[in-house]
C-alpha cells in the first residue's frame, strides 16, 4: 500500500515540548523553579570536577512587559477596544473573581501550601523572569557549548558514574520553555581553566530538528583568567508561587554541600520590598571524594539484555579474553578463562568479540547473569560524608542535639 499519510516521525526536543510535565515545567512557576535547579546542580557538578570549592551566584530578575517587548522588537500596543482581550472582564466578572482568589488563598493559608503556579483565567498577566546563574567550574569547550545547550539528549555525563544528571535534559528543557513562552534565545559565557579566552554565546534551540540555533558567537580577551560559566535566560514564571519552595531548595542544598557557597537574589520590577538577597555561606573547605568514571559490573546484564550487544558492537578490544577482562570490574585474566570455557562450543578466548552472533551474544548474557562475582568497589560513588552533612545541618537547622 501507499502507506500512512498521517505517520510522522518527532525528534528528542519536539517529544519533550510535547511532554513538558516529563521534565518537570508544566506550568510556569514549576518551570522557574526547574530551570533554577537545573542551572544550579549543573553548576555544583562543574565546579567539583576540577576539585574547586563552589561558589555560584543566582539571580532572578524580574522582567516587566514593556521590557520584554522592547527585547523581542515590539513596542507596547495601547488596547483600542479591551473587550476584544480574553482578560477582559466586567466588573461583575471582576467581583466574582476576587471572591474566588480570596476564598483560594485562604484555604491555602490554613493548609500552610501556595498555589501550583498556575496563573488563574482572567486574572493576571503573564509574568516574566531573567534566570542567571554563574559558577567557578570548568567551563565548556568552545566548539561543544552549540550541541551542550542546544540538542536534546547530547552531555557529557553519559558513563557509570555518579553524577546529579545524566542526559543534560534539564537546561535544554529550560531553553524549550523560553522558547515557547518568550521566544528569546539563552545568552552564554563560559571560560575553562587556563583558557586565553572567553566563550560567548547567544543561540536557541531548532525544536523540529534538534539542534542548536547560533544567534551570535564570539571569543573575547581573558585578561583576568577567569574559568567558570554564566548562563541567562528569560522566561514566563511565577516567583511568588514557588518563592518559599526556592529558597527552601537552597537551604537543603547548603545542608549536603557545605562546601559550596550560594549567593542568591531576587530583584523585584517595581516593588522593592519584596527583594530578596541571601548568601548560604561556606562551613568548610572539606569535599567528597570525587567519582570516577568506572567499567560495568558483569551483573548488569541481568537487568539489561542490550548491554552485552551494545559493549560487543562498540568494544577496541580484539579479543574476547580481553573483552571480558577490559569492558567489566571483577574479572581478571583467570576468570576471563573460565567464563570463556563454560560458555562451551564455538567460543575461543582468541575470537574477535565483532565476529560475535546474536545467539552467542545471549549466552554471554546469560551466563553473566547467572554467574558469582565481586561486589563493585564503590569508586563511582561519591557519597557526601558524615563529617559535611553534620556540618550542613549544624550550620542551616541548628537543632539542639544531633544523635
Amino acid at each position: 500500500g501507499s502507506g500512512d499519510k498521517n505517520l510522522k516521525s518527532k525528534s528528542p526536543a519536539e517529544f519533550f515540548q510535547d511532554n513538558k510535565g516529563i521534565a518537570g515545567f508544566e506550568n510556569a512557576g514549576k518551570s522557574l523553579y526547574t530551570t533554577l535547579r537545573e542551572f544550579i546542580e549543573n553548576s555544583l557538578d562543574s565546579a567539583e570536577s576540577i576539585g574547586m570549592l563552589p561558589e555560584i551566584n543566582i539571580s532572578v530578575e524580574e522582567v516587566t512587559l514593556t521590557q520584554y517587548e522592547e527585547l523581542i522588537g515590539l513596542k507596547t500596543h495601547v488596547r483600542q477596544d479591551d473587550s476584544l482581550y480574553a482578560d477582559f472582564e466586567t466588573e461583575k466578572e471582576k467581583t466574582k473573581r476576587l471572591k474566588q482568589e480570596e476564598r483560594k488563598a485562604n484555604a491555602a493559608a490554613k493548609k500552610g501550601g501556595g498555589g501550583d503556579g498556575t496563573r488563574v483565567p482572567g486574572g493576571g498577566k503573564k509574568a516574566f523572569f531573567r534566570i542567571t546563574v554563574e559558577d567557578n567550574g570548568k567551563g565548556m569547550a568552545h566548539n561543544d557549548i552549540p550541541n551542550m545547550l542546544g540538542r536534546v539528549l547530547s552531555g557529557t555525563k553519559y558513563g557509570v558514574r555518579q553524577t546529579r544528571g545524566k542526559f543534560g535534559l534539564g537546561s535544554k528543557m529550560a531553553l524549550i520553555w523560553s522558547k515557547q513562552t518568550t521566544g528569546l534565545p539563552i545568552n552564554i559565557t563560559s571560560a575553562q581553566p587556563n583558557q586565553k579566552f572567553i566563550s560567548n554565546y547567544v543561540l536557541d534551540i531548532d525544536i523540529e530538528r534538534n539542534e542548536p540555533n547560533v544567534h551570535k558567537e564570539e571569543k573575547t580577551d581573558n585578561d583576568k583568567n577567569w574559568n567558570g560559566a554564566i548562563l541567562s535566560v528569560i522566561i514566563e514564571g511565577n516567583w511568588s508561587a514557588y518563592r518559599n519552595k526556592v529558597l527552601s531548595y537552597l537551604r537543603q542544598m547548603a545542608i549536603v554541600t557545605p562546601y559550596a557557597q550560594f549567593n542568591f537574589k531576587y530583584v523585584g520590577a517595581t516593588d522593592a520590598k519584596g527583594n530578596v538577597d541571601v548568601v548560604f555561606r561556606r562551613r568548610t573547605e572539606v569535599m567528597p571524594t570525587l567519582p570516577t568514571t568506572t567499567k560495568h559490573h558483569p551483573s548488569a546484564a541481568k537487568e539489561n539484555q542490550l548491554l552485552i550487544k551494545d559493549l560487543l558492537s562498540n568494544t577496541r578490544e580484539k579479543t574476547l579474553q580481553n573483552f571480558f577482562q577490559k569492558e567489566f570490574t571483577c574479572i581478571d585474566k583467570a576468570h576471563a578463562g573460565r567464563l570463556i570455557a563454560e560458555l562451551g562450543k564455538g567460543f575461543d578466548a582468541q575470537m574477535p568479540p565483532k565476529e560475535v552472533t546474536d545467539t552467542q551474544g545471549t549466552r554471554i548474557q546469560q551466563l553473566l547473569s547467572s554467574a558469582r562475582f565481586a561486589d563493585p568497589d564503590g569508586g563511582c560513588l561519591s557519597p557526601a560524608g558524615e563529617y559535611n552533612l553534620r556540618l550542613g545541618i549544624m550550620k542551616e537547622l541548628s537543632p539542639d542535639w544531633v544523635a
